[in-house]
């Protein structure tokens, strides 16, 4: 699979992170879109196209965790990398418990996010 195939979602309503975040990958030859919120992406042609949807827990409206559900009984299996600020055990223990390829605490490097989707896509 030619890497410029894959189709990357980002879904975070901290807009500098969103479009350093598209940047990044875009830079790493991914086809890289930025959602502001969860409703903005499931309304978009890209909810059933995306490879991968990475996307923060706390936002206003839908939260990641959520998000990652509605995804999953539209899609299937759908890779999904979850991010947060958030360290409440609840909180991750419910994030680990949807099943994300990977769960990023912020702030992370940009190298944790490419060797996650490295993994998520050697699968393939």
């Amino acid at each position: 699979m030619v890497m410029t195939e894959i189709s990357i979602a980002v879904v975070d309503d901290d807009k500098s992170l969103r479009r350093a975040l598209v940047s990044l990958l875009q830079a790493s030859d991914y086809a890289a879109t930025g959602f502001e919120n969860a409703e903005a992406f499931l309304a978009s042609a890209e909810a059933d196209t995306t490879d991968c949807l990475i996307t923060d827990i706390n936002m206003s409206g839908m939260n990641g965790i959520e998000l990652k559900r509605v995804i999953v009984k539209r899609r299937g299996s759908l890779p999904v990398i979850i991010m947060t600020a958030l360290q409440e055990t609840a909180t991750l223990d419910d994030a680990l418990a949807s099943g994300p390829i990977c769960l990023l605490s912020k702030p992370f490097e940009g190298e944790q996010l490419l060797e996650c989707l490295g993994r998520v896509f050697s699968q393939h």
